[in-house]
């Protein structure tokens, strides 16, 4: 743990907090310290120190982003639900409903497992992503929980450490960086290297020792020539040698680049006070040191999704050496470095926010709103994860309308992702697209700083099932699988209502008379539809049939056997097990059930389960779910007098022919058997009937199994064990 963590005192944190002016929100901040300091008073920390010292650290992390004063308060109280025997009403009561939110969403969020990698990890992101987006700023104080975490990871198990910065890797720096908060994902980027990748961390910082004074000498040489050309057109500024981060650097010579040939390992960052400053400072830099082509990048005119704006360029400085130089105003440093977490900061009582600073709040959150997007179009699990990993933690893309907005895409976008993510009306009526003033196919790869037209077409039928195939991303996919469903529902319903027409008009059947309120509630009852249209998709769908439907109210042309099957089909049973029919040995009053899956029957040998919390579970001593239990299991058996009957399961298996459920069914009565449901399933050449039946005794049953054995046309009879 470094001096600073271990020495870090509420003072030092109330000094931090100078953006809040309010003297009553720092009182208030104040009262959670104390609250939490008696709390955890007496519970230290795997790293030996007061455990107060983990969440005024986080509190700390968080100030220095500049959060607002209920994110500062629940960081102070975030562990105080799981280390301290304190409830969420308790927080309410002292601190309000805000305040009591945020220490509940992170309390929910550290709850959550997550191990395991690629598949299992992103899954996870799922839970909190669609958690946080209630309120990002449990994010905040989740990212900053990590940092400080990070910091002191030492205290935990070398493999543990490998596993925490991994984890760290796959989950919150990526939306550390979503969220702009470039502060802490750098911090969080280098200490889970340094964990995770420990030889190519420290060999990495060995070659920067290396050159460590030369650089150092170089960018002193810089600032000092750049700062006189600015003085001397008369810019206010500042300039500030910029270090790059270790993982940044990993990243480069993982992609195959040599340390010597990294652009920006000698940076200096400009700040001036207006953004027609950033364009001045920029020409004037541009005047004397040659620009490397290719190398700049306006974030000023076009920032980016996370709100980043900042001119790059890169050129021949000091004795030939390469500089990366950013140019920025204070406000573009302050929101690049803290993100939208020091947005709140302005929601403080008595500010004002302007309509440009929430917009750009609003902007800031797109990528909250894309996650519940696919929350809501239903994907699956699988879905979801492709999504999450291709469409948004993926490398992006930026291009442009024909006006000039900027639209961010996952690298591999097709104009179709273009459209559909910048409409679904666009993308349904697309008839083509223009790619820099050239038309392309719907299938062309898009490049960043690409400017993209899409032509429409408002009689255009709709999109092709072939773009499935061309599309990128999941969200694009979607809708255009959502827009086919739409029609295909369409299509199904108008089938429905013709195929009811043209029966009536055999029949000589008035519709209206036929769809009259009464029969039309009989109808939807017995075919479980909800309404008249959901009536027409079943019937056009072939979910139902015309002639079904004709009987539910005329009650003509039913077989005898769709009329046994009509009675019985799924109905609903409840099997009473008597306490004096199944005797277990030296127990006399525990609940007892018959288990679901033999279904036991009198006077077949049993064996009881003892279950957690459910009472005793009566199996059959061949069901195959108990044939390999050696514990939990005790002796039980029937009662020598059986009052009452018992249901089972049957599966019969005959050829085609409707007739011979008739002779089934007659065979129960000669069995002294109740017959109780009946679901029919037909394949090819053959009928399976999966009957549940009433009897008081296994003889009974036998016999039963036995007549219908006998029967012409029957395959196969037996009891279903599942």
């Amino acid at each position: 743990m470094s001096k600073k963590d271990l020495m870090i005192t509420f003072e030092d944190l109330y000094d931090k907090m100078d953006y809040i002016s309010s003297k009553e929100e720092k009182d208030k901040i104040r009262k959670a310290y104390m609250f939490a300091y008696e709390k955890h008073y007496g519970q230290k920390r795997l790293t030996g120190g007061e455990y107060i010292l983990h969440p005024l650290n986080v509190a700390y992390i968080l100030a220095e982003i500049h959060a607002d004063s209920a994110t500062i308060m629940a960081a102070l109280l975030h562990e105080v639900l799981k280390e301290c025997d304190v409830s969420i009403e308790e927080i309410e009561e002292l601190f309000g409903k805000e305040v009591a939110f945020l220490v509940e969403g992170i309390f929910k969020i550290n709850r959550l497992s997550f191990g395991g990698d690629n598949e299992a990890v992103i899954a996870s992101q799922r839970k909190i992503l669609v958690g946080l987006s209630e309120d990002v700023r449990v994010i905040f104080i989740k990212l900053a929980d990590r940092l400080h975490n990070m910091r002191t990871l030492w205290a935990i198990p070398l493999e543990k450490q490998r596993e925490k910065a991994k984890e760290t890797l796959d989950l919150l720096t990526p939306i550390a960086h979503r969220l702009g908060i470039n502060q802490i994902k750098s911090e969080l980027e280098d200490l889970s290297l340094r964990y995770y990748k420990k030889e190519v961390y420290y060999s990495i910082v060995e070659k920067l020792n290396k050159s460590k004074f030369e650089r150092e000498s170089s960018v002193f040489h810089m600032i000092e020539s750049v700062s006189a050309l600015l003085n001397e057109h008369k810019i206010t500024h500042e300039i500030k040698g910029r270090a790059k981060s270790i993982y940044s650097i990993y990243k480069k010579l993982d992609k195959g680049k040599r340390f010597n040939d990294i652009y920006d390992l000698l940076a200096l960052r400009v700040f001036v006070n207006t953004k027609e400053e950033c364009y001045q400072a920029l020409g004037i830099i541009h005047a004397k040191y040659k620009p490397i082509p290719k190398r700049f990048k306006d974030y000023v005119a076009m920032p980016k999704t996370n709100m980043y704006q900042s001119l790059h360029t890169t050129v021949f400085g000091e004795d030939g050496n390469l500089f990366e130089i950013q140019i920025r105003t204070y406000e573009m440093d302050r929101i690049a470095e803290y993100g939208i977490a020091s947005h709140w900061s302005y929601k403080e009582k008595g500010s004002n926010v302007s309509a440009n600073m929430q917009n750009e709040m609003e902007q800031k959150l797109q990528f909250f709103r894309t996650i519940m997007d696919l929350k809501k179009e239903g994907v699956n699990e699988e879905e979801f994860v492709h999504s999450l990993k291709e469409d948004v933690f993926n490398d992006m893309i930026y291009v442009f309308t024909p006006k000039g907005d900027v639209i961010e895409l996952p690298k591999g976008s097709t104009p179709i992702d273009f459209a559909y993510r910048v409409h679904s009306g666009v993308g349904d009526k697309m008839v083509g697209a223009i790619v820099n003033n050239t038309i392309v196919p719907f299938d062309y790869v898009l490049k960043d700083n690409d400017i993209i037209k899409i032509n429409t077409n408002k009689n255009a039928i709709g999109p092709s099932k072939e773009w499935i195939n061309m599309a990128y991303t999941v969200q694009a996919k979607n809708k255009i699988k959502a827009f086919f469903n739409k029609m295909d529902k369409i299509e199904y319903i108008k089938r429905g209502e013709d195929l009811l027409s043209k029966e009536l008009r055999k029949r000589k059947l008035s519709i209206n008379e036929f769809l009259k309120t009464e029969n039309l509630s009989k109808i939807l009852e017995e075919v479980k539809c909800v309404d008249l249209n959901d009536f027409y998709l079943a019937l056009g769908s072939n979910k139902i049939t015309i002639s079904s439907v004709m009987n539910i109210v005329t009650n003509e042309n039913l077989s005898k056997e769709e009329i046994i099957l009509k009675r019985t089909k799924n109905k609903e049973f409840q099997n009473v097990v008597s306490k004096k029919d199944i005797l277990v040995d030296g127990i006399d009053d525990i609940k007892v059930n018959i288990a679901s899956c033999c279904k036991p029957v009198p006077g077949e040998e049993i064996i009881g389960y003892i279950t957690k919390g459910n009472g005793i579970s009566i199996h059959s001593v061949l069901c195959p779910n108990i044939l390999d239990i050696e514990q939990r299991l005790l002796p039980v058996h029937w009662n020598v007098s059986i009052t009452n009957k018992y249901a089972t399961s049957i599966l019969i298996q005959t050829k085609e022919n409707k007739n011979i459920l008739l002779d089934i069914i007659s065979k129960t009565s000669g069995s002294d058997l109740s017959l109780q449901s009946i679901n029919t399933l037909s394949s090819n050449g053959c009928y399976l009937y999966d009957l549940t039946v009433l009897v008081d005794g296994i003889e009974k049953l036998s016999k039963f199994i036995g007549d219908v054995e006998s029967l012409p046309g029957v395959f196969s009879v037996q009891r279903v064990m599942k």
